[in-house]
């Protein structure tokens, strides 16, 4: 019965079979943008999933009630505030302790799989993060859920889009419709889940991607309320209206967010290397931190997990000035704490709800030093959750339409934006990096955003190179080298010393056009007299754009390739020109694949 039905349908026989499904999503935007509904319905379900046995592990551990947060509960056993964590992070140990003799190779999140890797994501390794994720925030660590969120939907759409065997561009396309799909269901918000991936996962916006990036948004929100409801929203009450005279406020606000933001992760990464440098094994390392995360919990419980009831919390009651400072430093503490000891987690919804107490505080100081103003404390708390969280995580649009989302009110959204801009532009200025980006850093790697340079790398010196290279000993005479190399039988020849390393490059016609000997000295010249680049080489693993910058350095047509600066064998030789025609050719069937052209 069911196949007769299908026989009547050629859309679903198409959905159906991956190989149709494939040949549609490459001749029509339709196809990819029924792929990205796919993904959506399956985000939304993991987002869903995710937040259900996160809460199940807070009731099942810390006793609180069905409708309770964890970070605003009331009357949990102060022996489980403290315990908790500690167990959680030993869990965490036991896990790294498994992983590390299991997996080899480093895990890869969405903005690493997007710009170096095509869009491929391991499905295994995004379920680990979840896991990892889960069992952090369930047992009280002071991180969100985010993380393993983004990880888990890009991860499922990162396979399908294998599965179905997509286009490198599309692929990265759908591994962008995971994660706006992931953050749109977290916070109930889909224009901020689109714009997460145009600006931090996708790293550009185009015509072609933004239906499916959009319809998988809605359809995760769709799914996941069906599921919690309005658990996820922020709920920000009464605000009152917003006048010109606060927007300089606003600007000063969004300063002194980016000025927190770079403490703060500055802040992980002091915990990271000061974590490195003991001799405590990685494997102690997040029960460690698990001790200090309950010792703050015991003084504030709204350190615990992600925060959201804090949140609420601080939004709807009026506060103290010493309360505020005190939530905000140990929430700060705790969550570097946390991440810097090895637990699993992100920053995205730990930068909101710190850039709210930021911005409540701005409130008590703001109208002694700008009179005019009339923003009250709740509008400076969106404000500086914007804020904040741009100066951590990134993406400016992202966090304007996530104002507008919270509040729905146009004049708010103007006034965030305005801080957004001023903390964005700070943090690039002083600090140059988002949290994601500055990991990387700290790892070596280069990358700034999601924009795909993984192509660039791939077009490596040593996949340019000509390995028929002419050589010849720095002690020949020129006799001999005349001989050897008749003027018109080649262009240059690198010479290598006893131990058949590089010793220069000399071209043919230098030394047909210097004299037999010298006049003056009455001396013949040696090889060593022409000798270019005795120091300047190229190595096999420099890609395009690097081997172009040495050129353009030096102004030096060709170089030698050596393996590595130690033995420094000469392995090829690689010309500017064919350097600069390989990266332009590659470059512009780059651009003809993102416009849909092959």
């Amino acid at each position: 019965m069911f196949s007769r039905i299908i026989s009547y349908l050629p859309s679903a026989r198409i959905l159906l079979d991956p190989a149709a499904l494939r040949v549609l999503i490459r001749r029509s935007e339709f196809g990819l943008i029924v792929a990205a509904a796919m993904v959506g319905v399956l985000a939304g379900f993991a987002v869903a999933g995710m937040s259900w046995v996160s809460h199940e592990l807070h009731q099942l551990i810390f006793k609180i009630e069905a409708g309770e947060r964890l970070s605003s509960s009331v009357n949990t056993d102060r022996l489980t505030i403290l315990a908790a964590p500690i167990v959680g992070g030993a869990v965490m140990g036991l896990v790294f302790l498994i992983l590390r003799k299991w997996r080899k190779k480093p895990m890869v999140d969405p903005i690493e799989a997007n710009a170096l890797h095509g869009g491929r994501l391991s499905l295994t390794d995004s379920i680990l993060v979840a896991v990892q994720n889960l069992i952090s925030n369930g047992f009280g660590a002071s991180v969100g859920l985010e993380a393993g969120y983004t990880q888990l939907s890009s991860g499922i759409a990162s396979k399908i889009g294998f599965l179905l065997q997509l286009r490198r561009s599309d692929l990265r396309i759908l591994v962008g419709c995971g994660a706006a799909g992931a953050i749109a269901a977290a916070f109930n918000a889909p224009l901020t889940g689109a714009f997460y991936a145009f600006e931090l996962i996708i790293g550009t916006y185009t015509i072609i991607s933004l239906a499916p990036v959009v319809v998988s948004a809605l359809t995760a929100t769709i799914v996941t309320r069906l599921f919690v409801g309005d658990a996820f929203m922020i709920d920000v009450g009464d605000f009152g209206a917003v006048v010109p005279a606060d927007y300089v406020p606003a600007i000063v606000l969004g300063m002194f967010c980016a000025g927190g933001g770079i403490l703060l992760m500055k802040g992980v990464t002091f915990v990271e290397e000061l974590a490195r440098k003991s001799s405590i094994s990685p494997v102690f390392r997040p029960a460690l931190g698990g001790i200090a995360v309950g010792l703050l919990a015991l003084i504030d419980q709204q350190v615990l997990a992600a925060g959201h009831g804090a949140l609420h919390l601080n939004l709807n009651q009026s506060m103290t000035v010493f309360a505020l400072l005190s939530i905000l430093l140990l929430k700060s503490v705790a969550s570097a704490i946390s991440i810097g000891s090895g637990f699993r987690g992100g920053l995205f919804f730990a930068s909101l709800f710190l850039g709210a107490l930021l911005g409540k505080l701005f409130a008590y100081a703001a109208p002694y030093v700008f009179t005019e103003a009339t923003v009250t404390p709740v509008i400076y708390a969106v404000v500086g959750m914007s804020a904040l969280s741009v100066a951590v995580i990134g993406g400016p649009l992202t966090m304007t339409f996530l104002a507008l989302e919270v509040t729905g009110d146009f004049p708010i959204t103007a006034l965030a934006l305005a801080a957004v801009i001023t903390s964005s532009v700070t943090v690039r200025s002083t600090f140059g990096y988002s949290f994601a980006t500055w990991r990387f850093h700290l790892r070596g790697e280069s990358i700034r955003s999601a924009h795909d340079i993984g192509w660039i790398r791939n077009l490596t010196v040593e996949r340019m190179m000509r390995a028929d290279v002419r050589t010849a000993p720095v002690t020949m005479s020129i006799e001999e080298f005349r001989k050897q190399f008749p003027l018109g039988a080649t262009q240059r020849v690198i010479l290598v010393d006893e131990g058949e390393k590089y010793a220069g490059m000399i071209l043919l016609p230098d030394v047909y056009a210097a004299p037999t000997e010298d006049a003056e000295k009455k001396e013949k010249p040696t090889l060593a007299s022409f000798i270019r680049y005795r120091n300047d080489v190229l190595l096999r693993s420099m890609n395009a754009k690097q081997a172009a910058a040495m050129f353009d350095k030096l102004e030096a047509e060709a170089l030698a390739v050596v393996n590595n600066q130690i033995e420094r064998k000469v392995i090829g030789l690689l010309t500017e020109s064919h350097t600069l025609r390989r990266y332009s050719e590659e470059l512009d069937r780059r651009r003809r694949e993102m416009s849909g052209e092959i």
